[in-house]
């Protein structure tokens, strides 16, 4: 079925090419369907207005007012030095406060015709601040009155609630609105996605009818109907985007692997020094259970920081490797990449010499490939793969290349999945004869509903035991500017574990050798925040310079940033797990998968740049041996911010489900799902991923039973319109990034 052409209308036929155009650069908007599809971001009663006592600096402001004061005044200027520059001040008020607006030059006139003492009318444009007092230069306003203007105006304020829409400085409140008017009969032609029975199951108003009442509410309970059936729209055709994917990925052949009896699963159990944790041996059962099935196993295994991803997921390649094929996991960075291939050489031991002398009878090989490998290394390295006499491969996205060819590629493991897009697995999964299965790891534990929006298409397993014999982490906020003897208190014991044979982390924002750009300097002066906002954040090599002749002086720091050169790096990190250094400085580089026993402190300088999930990820680095760990967030913020809140929530708790709940509240769902999937994942115009957490669950339900019946859709027509529209937008999101 075509899409309703009423609804794909280009706008700039309907609204003419000026205010399409302003309308397309600067709030994406193309189609009548798009317009009618850009809620009101909140209503104004009449009546009651917008409280001027609440207006926010340097935001676009719509307010609703009354003109109390109105006075010109003439001044002398360079340009009119006879006294002739006039400027127009008008003080409008809501009963709240009051607010001055000021027009300049030729732009008097209008206003001050029209803007008499007693006049009712919104105003748009920036807060900002003149003489201490807070003030909108030149401000685009619509008069509220019936009476003069003819029956638009009438017409377009009748209802007893005005929408006020987000917009822009090019494009105000009122001429959106002005704009929906027109398109809004064409409201009337929308297909509704949803099925009558769902609709009709869960008292659903129609599409058209939910148009009318989110642009044109007469009541509040409109806006309430509207909106519980536009937030069904986004979460059900969403799910059923995922739910369609999950179905095409269980009609794709997969060869089975089930690990053999006495193999090579099982002389690595034999070896290993504790039992797994009760949260290990149910997750990789679940694995196991989807490894032996003959169509691709889709699963996401998120975990607590330390949980022991990597063992479930070395253990579900040893048994891929065990049933003839081969493994391959995937890492954001070659440092990781490094440290993984590190590690499972260690847990391993002999079984990881296959080939070799000493290697055990089940033994396989375990290749490491990245981008900055020498010539022969790589060769011989690919050859390796091609033949199938490496099991276990361990790389980065050099891995997704052309030359790369496996023998037969079984299973696909990719280690911190938001840094991968569904391209980049999708890309890794050609590689095998028939597609591998696929494991996704997540250190940074997700919330369930964001699990549901985002991971829709994969099984979750989540891992939320700590293993036995890990130490617990002790958290505390620094204020460095509040109380500096707290800063001093802080080297203090970083001292003290590195006396009693341990070594420390500090983490700095910035590497510091970048060049001093003059416009990232003036952005930072701008910075609405305070002093602390506005210095640049503290830099690894200014740090380590001043720590190592300051209070750490005598003890061995060294440097890591992304920065360095691969061999580079790769000698620090061998120092410091070797004990030879006692204070690693280092930027982000080592936010997942560093695993260094022996480190017990760390200290994060201005800890308020980093976000909840990325603090909680780099905390998870100490605390991994016997000895207890310490984690210090050092702020120079203000104790009343939202900065210090933030960080006080991050020292409050260990739950990293917990943290991220209120990392979601705290930034917008849209950096979240972007990170994770497509652009297309972040349209959600009216669904809040934590709030409505039961229409998520309700609606990934409901799109399996449709899909289950009808995979292809066709008997919903205005369902697959939908869907054509959210996936066209994915495919334009895939395009640009290229």
């Amino acid at each position: 079925m075509d899409l309703v052409p009423a609804l794909q209308e280009p706008l700039k036929k309907v609204l003419g090419p000026a205010t399409a155009k302003v309308m397309a650069e600067h709030l994406g908007l193309h189609t009548v369907g798009d317009l009618l599809h850009h809620y009101p971001r909140r209503y104004e009663e009449r009546g009651q207005l917008t409280h001027l006592a609440d207006l926010p600096m340097d935001e676009h402001v719509t307010v609703v007012a009354q003109v109390a004061d109105a006075r010109l005044h003439t001044f002398a200027s360079s340009k009119a030095p006879r006294g002739k520059g006039q400027r127009l001040e008008v003080t409008i008020t809501d009963g709240s406060g009051r607010l001055q607006l000021v027009f300049f030059g030729n732009g008097v006139h209008k206003p001050h015709k029209e803007l008499l003492p007693g006049t009712r009318a919104m105003f748009a444009g920036k807060v900002s601040v003149f003489n201490r007092r807070l003030q909108l230069a030149h401000p685009a306003y619509e008069l509220l009155r019936g009476d003069t203007e003819g029956e638009e105006t009438v017409e377009s304020w009748a209802g007893a609630l005005i929408p006020l829409y987000p917009a822009t400085a090019k494009l105000e409140s009122w001429k959106l609105a002005k704009a929906i008017q027109t398109v809004l009969p064409s409201g009337q032609e929308a297909v509704d996605p949803l099925p009558d029975s769902l609709r009709e199951g869960r008292g659903l108003v129609s599409l058209p009818e939910a148009l009318i009442k989110i642009h044109r509410p007469h009541t509040k309970a409109d806006i309430e109907d509207a909106r519980a059936r536009l937030k069904w729209d986004e979460a059900f055709v969403l799910q059923v985007a995922l739910a369609r994917r999950r179905h095409a990925e269980t009609q794709l052949p997969a060869v089975p692997r089930k690990p053999g009896r006495d193999g090579l699963l099982t002389a690595f159990d034999d070896r290993l020094p504790f039992t797994l944790t009760d949260g290990q041996q149910k997750v990789s059962r679940e694995i196991f259970d989807d490894l032996a099935t003959d169509h691709p196993m889709h699963r996401l295994l998120q975990g607590e920081v330390g949980s022991g991803k990597t063992l479930v997921a070395l253990r579900a390649m040893l048994a891929v490797v065990d049933s003839g094929g081969q493994a391959v996991m995937l890492a954001p960075t070659e440092v990781l990449a490094q440290q993984h291939h590190r590690s499972v050489v260690e847990m391993m031991g002999e079984l990881a010499e296959g080939g070799m002398l000493g290697g055990a009878e089940h033994a396989t090989k375990v290749v490491l490939l990245t981008g900055s490998m020498g010539a022969a290394a790589r060769r011989h390295a690919l050859l390796d793969l091609a033949t199938g006499e490496a099991g276990i491969v361990i790389g980065t996205h050099a891995l997704i290349e052309d030359k790369v060819q496996f023998h037969d590629l079984g299973l696909v493991v990719v280690d911190e999945q938001h840094r991968f897009g569904v391209e980049q697995r999708d890309a890794l999964r050609g590689k095998g004869k028939q597609p591998p299965h696929l494991l996704v790891m997540t250190a940074t534990p997700i919330p369930r509903t964001v699990a549901m929006t985002v991971f829709g298409d994969l099984e979750t397993s989540v891992l939320d035991q700590l293993p036995a014999g890990r130490s617990p982490i002790a958290s505390h906020v620094v204020p460095a500017a509040d109380k500096p003897h707290f800063l001093a208190r802080a080297w203090e014991r970083v001292r003290e574990e590195v006396s009693g044979g341990h070594q420390a982390y500090v983490v700095c924002p910035r590497i510091g050798d970048e060049d001093d750009d003059p416009k990232k300097k003036a952005a930072q002066r701008a910075s609405p925040e305070d002093d602390a906002e506005k210095r640049p954040p503290l830099a690894v090599l200014d740090v380590a310079g001043q720590l190592a002749e300051g209070p750490l002086q005598g003890l061995k720091v060294e440097v890591l940033h992304g920065r360095m050169q691969p061999d580079d790096k790769d000698a620090v990190m061998r120092r410091f797990a070797a004990g030879e250094t006692d204070v690693l400085v280092a930027t982000t580089v080592i936010e997942v998968g560093v695993n260094v026993p022996n480190a017990t402190a760390m200290v994060i300088m201005d800890a308020d740049r980093f976000g909840v999930s990325q603090l909680h990820q780099l905390r998870g680095r100490v605390g991994r041996g016997s000895a207890p760990g310490l984690c210090l967030l050092v702020s120079e913020m203000p104790e009343a911010s939202a900065a210090r809140q933030r960080l006080n929530a991050v020292a409050s708790t260990r739950d990293g489900f917990e943290l991220s709940r209120i990392d979601l509240e705290q930034r917008r769902e849209g950096d979240v799902l972007g990170q994770a999937q497509s652009g297309a994942r972040t349209s959600l115009r009216v669904l809040a991923v934590i709030e409505d957490e039961e229409i998520i669950a309700e609606a990934r339900q409901e799109a399996a039973a449709v899909v289950a019946a009808d995979p292809e859709l066709t008997g919903l027509p205005g369902l697959r319109t939908a869907l054509e529209a959210l996936l066209d937008e994915e495919r334009e999101q895939y395009l640009e990034k290229g």
